[in-house]
């Protein structure tokens, strides 16, 4: 019995890291679309910011990457 739940919790886990993947492009568009057209030096810090997570995103780097992401979120005052 306990083989079957360590087994389970290892499939869940594995399934679960490529489904969190899939924040990271959400979270660089949402700040994209926040910067929009604003040229003040947190949009500008705030593009440069979702470009390193999305560098991130492309290395896998998935944790890295969204807390980038929501850190530049935070700057542009997303919450």
């Amino acid at each position: 019995m306990k083989k079957i739940i360590a087994l389970s919790t290892l499939v869940m886990v594995a399934a679960a890291g490529p489904a969190f993947a899939f924040q990271c492009p959400k979270l660089v568009k949402q700040i994209n679309d926040t910067a929009g057209n604003r040229f003040d030096a947190a949009a500008q810090q705030a593009r440069v910011d979702a470009a390193n997570a999305q560098k991130l995103h492309a290395e896998g780097k998935h944790a890295e990457s969204e807390k980038a992401a929501k850190d530049a979120l935070a700057k542009l005052g997303v919450k």
